[in-house]
């Protein structure tokens, strides 16, 4: 290009640089730089470096004097261990004696490469320095295996992976284990001294690892407590956390362990955590072991338990599950051995971390879609309906479509919405149903259309579904909270349920009935399916052993994510492409 065609472009550098020349901040900032720079050069030095032992002879020369009560107040302020304690640092500072002195060198040092070995001094605190180590197999030698994030090993740049420790305080590493070397540390006082062999990586290598992770966010979907854990590298380095909590990960170099704190703990130092792929071997392995159970013993009927979960009383919207009918034993084991079968071939991942940005509702943001998920007979409609009578001016239901004839008490829009069959079958074409189904010849359903109607009233919507469905809603657009209703153990489904009925169909005709003890087995199974096939959409997981403590907890839950300044939304929902990547692992033995 020739300088003509240069000029626009050298024109337009030559006005931003004049435009920020002439902002006042600059200029603030040339003067905050011309005033250190004086300072510098000034260079103010301690008048004395003797000060504690001046303070000492002065209060033994005041001790013969008369007393006086100028001289007592003297003496007493000298005598306060605060005041020489604060003489004491200052000729500390004043003589330079606060940086740690090396060690010297050693007679035989000479043996080693002169270019292969350093000597790293540090001060220890009350944290650890943050780094793992591990015994080489090859070389039998012990190595720095990981520097953790924001550790002091990380901050002082002088020990990396793959460092060769060859003596710890004077002390020999020559055939010694890694957990050898933790008392050595936790018995060294004010430093820890460290005699290194480097480890030569390429140039590339380094400047790889030198990369700072950018800014990664995830909730965990399951929980993890290293002292649980017997495969952990070391306990003291790993983080423990609950299904829910939010992590910030720091490091993805490992394909084991990851490293990553609590977001918002003030925490400037990251710990180990399973990563993806190790939790995801981990549940591969027990899950074969599941399938092999034994069958659970039956147990009596308790016939004097009530429990008084379902009301049965009706509103408007609130349409009932249609996941009644009763199973003969045949169909019921075989269904059982459907799913078993599938969670054995299936290849479906199970939920590990979801990665989540943050999201600020603003007060012209509709609310987020409440969605509740669970196996028959865990009373999901029940939750949902105790909600919206809770507070029915903030939260609302969809009404459902059908196809079948309006009865006279009905009214259409109230109870629900009644299309002919061609308008019902266009729009499941055109995909805006969230679920449907067809009952006694006629088509029943939830529409997009009625969710919409919902959110635009500026209420919180309501809906309850199976968790294949999720998908239809599980976008930006409608940002659902899903919570998934799961039964307790079965001795408790035994002593809480034998007496409850299922809520059948205001279509249905046919008597309600009990619980039996094939009911408890196939909830429970049902519910561990859910959770394995679904367990990465659900926002909150509640057990419902008690329907009041089981209600509690959910409003609470649903106010607080209501309420909540900041929400973290799943990072998928505004950008598909994840950034989570796997790396390459490394098994690790010592903390230090």
């Amino acid at each position: 290009m020739s300088g003509l065609e240069d000029y626009p472009d050298q024109e337009e550098d030559y006005k931003f640089l004049h435009s920020m020349l002439r902002e006042k901040k600059i200029h603030l900032l040339f003067k905050i730089h011309e005033r250190l720079k004086f300072f510098e050069k000034r260079r103010p030095v301690a008048v004395q470096d003797c000060a504690a032992l001046l303070a000492s002879n002065l209060m033994e020369e005041l001790m013969h004097k008369v007393s006086r009560d100028e001289v007592t107040e003297l003496v007493a302020i000298l005598s306060k261990p605060h005041f020489k304690s604060f003489l004491c640092v200052h000729d500390a500072v004043a003589q330079r004696d606060y940086e740690p002195t090396l060690p010297p060198i050693p007679d035989d040092f000479m043996a080693d490469d002169e270019d292969s070995v350093k000597i790293v001094s540090m001060v220890k605190t009350k944290e650890p320095l943050g780094a793992t180590i591990k015994r080489d197999e090859s070389r039998g030698a012990i190595v720095v295996a990981r520097i953790l994030k924001g550790g002091a090993a990380d901050k002082s740049g002088l020990i990396h992976e793959g460092d060769e420790l060859k003596e710890v305080n004077g002390v020999s590493m020559e055939h010694r284990k890694p957990k050898e070397i933790l008392p050595l540390l936790a018995g060294s006082k004010g430093e820890v001294t460290f005699k290194i062999i480097p480890a030569f990586y390429k140039e590339e290598v380094l400047s790889q690892r030198k990369k700072v992770c950018p800014q990664l966010f995830v909730r965990a979907l399951f929980d993890y407590s290293p002292d649980e854990d017997p495969s952990v590298p070391c306990k003291e380095a790993a983080v423990p956390f609950q299904r829910g909590d939010i992590l910030q990960i720091v490091s993805l170099e490992d394909e084991t362990w990851w490293q990553a704190c609590h977001h918002g703990d003030g925490q400037s130092h990251a710990g180990l955590i399973p990563s993806q792929q190790l939790h995801e071997r981990r549940v591969a392995l027990q899950r074969p072991r599941a399938l092999f159970r034994p069958r659970r013993p039956k147990a009596p009927v308790l016939e004097d338990v009530d429990y008084r979960a379902i009301t049965g009383f009706h509103i408007a919207g609130l349409r009932r599950s249609f996941r009644l009918g009763r199973k003969d034993s045949v169909a019921r084991e075989a269904a059982r051995s459907r799913r078993w079968s599938a969670g054995l071939h299936s290849s479906i991942r199970p939920p590990t971390y979801m990665e989540v940005i943050p999201y600020h509702r603003r007060p012209t943001d509709r609310h987020r879609l409440v969605v509740l998920v669970g196996p028959s007979g865990v009373c999901v409609s029940e939750l949902k309906k105790r909600l919206l009578i809770s507070d029915p001016d903030r939260y609302g239901v969809t009404v459902p479509y059908t196809t079948r004839e309006k009865r006279q008490q009905e009214k259409d829009g109230v109870d629900y919405y009644f299309v002919p069959i061609p308008k019902f079958e266009e729009d499941i074409l055109n995909h805006r149903f969230i679920e449907y189904g067809r009952y006694k010849g006629h088509y029943y359903g939830s529409s997009l259309d009625s969710v919409n109607r919902v959110m635009a009233n500026g209420k919180v919507c309501l809906l309850d579904m199976h968790p294949s469905n999720v998908k239809h809603v599980y976008t930006a657009e409608y940002r659902p909270f899903v919570v998934f209703v799961k039964p307790p153990r079965i001795e408790e489904l035994r002593l809480t349920r034998h007496r409850a009925k299922f809520i059948c169909d205001e279509e249905d005709k046919t008597p309600a009935r009990t619980f039996s003890e094939e009911d408890f087995e196939e909830m429970i199974d049902m519910s561990e399916s859910m959770e394995r096939e679904y367990g990465h959409l659900f926002d909150k997981v509640l057990v419902n052993g008690d329907i009041a403590v089981a209600f509690r907890a959910l409003k609470a839950e649903v106010h607080k994510i209501l309420e909540a300044e900041v929400q973290w939304i799943p990072t998928e929902w505004l950008c598909p492409s994840p950034t989570m990547a796997r790396r390459s692992c490394s098994h690790l033995t010592g903390w230090i």
